[in-house]
């Protein structure tokens, strides 16, 4: 309920002021009537000026005004069309309630509550004293304020002084009111000094900003009119480049550099940026970098050349040993390029392991062609901004590595070899580089592959593509389905021993300082690092032990501890290159029955393994051992299966036996199925106690129906058991025709057998021959003849043994 006052006054609302008592002031006064123009004159009308909580036009609510407010007179008042400026003098500070409109007037009742006089003489001139200070130290900020200062060194009462300088301050209306709700005179100062100290720092943080913004802005207009001049200066002497020439220059340049036709009318749109710009604004550098690489760039068509296939096929032999269906491949490619010119693309996939000569065939492919060469290492990428550049609305952007080959080549027509294709990154929020690659490499879309830089179609189909990997199981099928494969398979010993004396050891050499007459590498020395301290499938590793060699000599023949020449031997290997990196398996002098040589294929070449198998009492478990793969271990499974259903039912009980195979080197890793024959000719051997012939070894794959299925990588088996001491090699039949591709000097070291079932295998390994399946569950007397030959078998080993 709202408190009722006896005494009652005429409301004049008065907005974004400070009113306070005892001060003179002058006021503003909107859209006044007859009755209040003549109350403002009356002496007896009790007028009351009441702020606004916010600046409003039209009728005024008790909820729009504050509470408190100052009784006034009126001195004298002035109209004018603005409204009626008013001069008058605030007296007492009042309470108000019960705000009425009467006849578009406001009344309310009011209380006075004076302030609160709680500074004595002393004090109130320290707290006039440190005003007038401050006011001071913020008026030295700007020019013709020596008025105002004069003005306020004129004061001698407190809320005169603090009404006059708010109208200069920024606070906020609930602030301005909050210093007359105040009533403690010292409060009151204490509060508007605050005020006034935070302007102060406001004003003096506005400044050192301003300074400093103007320290750049003259910095910047310095160099203006320091260029200016410099460029009147080179006009009068004839020195130098001016901003006419250059541009000039680049109209020229552009008609000169053999652009498509719409190519050339976006380069002299940019041109006519270039003009209409300072060289100071932002865009200007972008543009001019832009039309520098649209001139760098070639795009004149390099004429077609007569390929001489002789001279390729020349520079491919001499460049690299081996690899015959490769570079026939690659002749083919040439001859191919020759009679069709006007074929699109030429993308080829050279696959293979590490070291074994895919870049390097790409030199070699330059050279023939007597074109430029480039390479791109795309191993570990994963922004497709890195294949197709990015927008020139990004700061620095710049082309695809694409484009930056073909610039950097300055030829429309280079050998592009795309290194390490299978080891690109997809997805991701950078985009799919695969993806980005499938436009390059299609022969259909390519003569207008479009970077993101450029933002304008470039012929790539003059250029010859040729990717690398490793392996294909990384490469997506669509970008697979744009490349021709072409395989390369490991180095044999014997191409790494040629590669090794014929390139290698010049090539260490060379990059060492060193002559033949300083360094001798004898071929035996050659052969052992080969084999003893090399484990890959190229060459890499082999040059690293030659560079060691190399840097042994140097230091020798540098520090004069020997006279050349150095010559390495073979009984200093160990010193030289420590232990022994690799280890190869070698025939056994006998195999035990049970016991069976295999052969396997690693990324490093052809290897033996041996299969040993062995029974015990038990209750017809089958323990597999040696860290097998799930292929091979259901390969043992097949094998068995096959033995017990192709054997006569008491030939051999199996429910009371325990079967162990176990493959050795336990902690390499085996998988595949092309041990299948070997596992099957291990468990026979045991089961008949027939031993196996040592220097005879087997790979092939088996079915349940006792089929021999082809197997891979039989050129490297070939190998490893040409050098393991292997005589006599069985292989699946319709592996044979890949014997073309295994040196003639293998083929004619080992005794080749191909079989097709497991019958052939048996015959040529123990001698037996499993009865037909028709045949398995008939009575003794029907197959009684095998069981003799195993009980005669298994005498003959008891005699032997006795």
């Amino acid at each position: 309920m709202k408190p009722e006052y006896k005494h009652r006054g005429m409301v004049f609302p008065i907005s974004n002021r400070v009113l306070l008592p005892d001060v003179a002031a002058v006021i503003q006064l909107n859209e006044l009537n007859e009755i209040q123009l003549e109350a403002l004159s009356d002496k007896e009308t009790v007028k009351i000026a009441l702020i606004e909580k916010q600046n409003l036009n039209g009728e005024k609510k008790e909820e729009d005004l504050y509470r408190i407010g100052v009784m006034f007179t009126a001195t004298d008042v002035e109209k004018s069309e603005q409204g009626v400026k008013v001069s008058v003098k605030l007296t007492e500070r009042v309470l108000v309630s019960d705000l009425q409109k009467e006849q578009g007037i406001l009344y309310a009742g009011y209380k006075i509550e004076p302030d609160t006089i709680d500074l004595d003489d002393k004090s109130m001139e320290e707290m006039l004293g440190y005003l007038k200070e401050v006011t001071s130290d913020i008026s030295k900020n700007f020019t013709g304020s020596e008025h105002y200062q004069r003005v306020i060194n004129g004061f001698s009462e407190l809320n005169a002084m603090i009404m006059y300088l708010s109208q200069f301050i920024q606070i906020s209306g609930e602030e301005r009111y909050e210093l007359l709700k105040i009533q403690s005179l010292k409060e009151r100062s204490l509060r508007f000094m605050d005020h006034l100290l935070k302007q102060k720092e406001m004003i003096q943080l506005q400044m050192q900003i301003s300074e400093k913004f103007s320290e750049k802005a003259n910095h910047n207009y310095r160099q203006t009119v320091l260029r200016e001049h410099l460029k009147a200066i080179q006009e009068e002497l004839d020195e130098g480049k001016t901003e006419g020439k250059k541009e000039q220059d680049y109209k020229s340049k552009i008609e000169e550099a053999g652009m498509p036709l719409e190519v050339k009318e976006v380069a002299l749109e940019e041109l006519e940026k270039l003009q209409d710009q300072s060289p100071n604004q932002p865009d200007y550098k972008v543009v001019r970098n832009y039309l520098d690489y649209l001139i760098k760039l070639p795009w004149k068509k390099e004429e077609t050349k007569a390929v001489d296939l002789n001279k390729a096929r020349e520079i491919l032999d001499e460049q690299h040993y081996g690899l015959e269906k490769v570079k026939e491949r690659i002749i083919q490619h040439l001859a191919v390029m020759q009679m069709n010119q006007k074929k699109m693309g030429s993308i080829l996939l050279l696959v293979g392991p590490p070291g074994t000569g895919k870049t390097s065939l790409g030199k070699s492919i330059a050279k023939a062609l007597l074109r430029p060469y480039v390479r791109l290492s795309l191993g570990g990428v994963r922004d497709e901004a890195e294949i197709r550049g990015h927008r020139r609305t990004y700061v620095g952007a710049m082309p695809g590595r694409i484009i930056q080959s073909i610039q950097k080549a300055g030829k429309t027509n280079p050998v592009m070899v795309l290194d390490e294709v299978d080891k690109l990154l997809s997805g991701g929020f950078s985009g799919d580089p695969n993806s980005a690659l499938l436009e390059v490499l299609d022969p259909e879309q390519n003569n207008s592959f479009t970077d993101h830089y450029l933002d304008l179609p470039y012929d790539l189909s003059d250029v010859f593509f040729l990717a690398t990997a490793n392996s294909l199981e990384n490469i997506p099928r669509p970008l697979l389905d744009r490349m021709e494969v072409i395989q390369l398979s490991s180095y044999t010993m014997g191409e790494k021993f040629h590669i090794g004396k014929n390139h290698l050891i010049q090539e260490v050499l060379q990059e060492h300082g060193l002559t033949n007459e300083q360094l001798i590498v004898g071929d035996e020395v050659l052969r052992n690092v080969i084999e003893e301290y090399t484990m890959e499938a190229g060459v890499r590793g082999l040059k690293k032990q030659l560079a060691h060699f190399a840097r042994i000599a140097a230091e020798k023949i540098v520090s004069k501890k020997e006279n050349p020449p150095i010559t390495i031997k073979s009984d200093e290997l160990e010193a030289l290159l420590g232990k022994k990196v690799s280890r190869h398996e070698k025939a056994q002098a006998d195999n035990p029955p049970g016991v069976v040589t295999g052969l396997a294929w690693t990324p490093v070449g052809g290897e033996i393994l041996f299969i040993e198998t062995t029974d015990m009492q038990g209750s017809g478990n089958v323990i597999l051992t040696g860290k097998l793969g799930d292929v091979m271990k259901e390969s043992a499974r097949i094998s068995l299966s096959l033995l017990k259903s192709r054997l006569p039912l008491n030939s051999f009980n199996f429910k009371e036996k325990d079967l162990h195979i176990h493959v050795p080197s336990g902690a390499v890793p085996k998988d595949g199925p092309s041990a299948g024959i070997a596992l099957f000719t291990a468990l026979a051997s045991l089961v008949t106690g027939k031993k196996v012939d040592s220097k005879l070894a087997m790979t092939g794959e088996i079915t349940l129906r006792g089929a021999v299925l082809p197997i891979g990588g039989l050129k490297e088996k070939l190998l490893g058991a040409e050098r393991a001491g292997i005589q006599k090699v069985l292989i699946p039949k319709e592996n044979v025709v890949d014997l073309a591709d295994v040196p003639k000097e293998i083929k004619q070291k080992l005794s080749i057998i191909p079989v097709e079932t497991v019958e052939d295998v048996l015959k040529e390994t123990i001698g037996i021959s499993l009865p037909g399946i028709e045949q398995v569950f008939l009575p003794k007397e029907a197959n009684g003849r095998f069981f003799e030959s195993i009980e005669s078998i298994k005498n003959n080993i008891r005699r032997e043994v006795i």
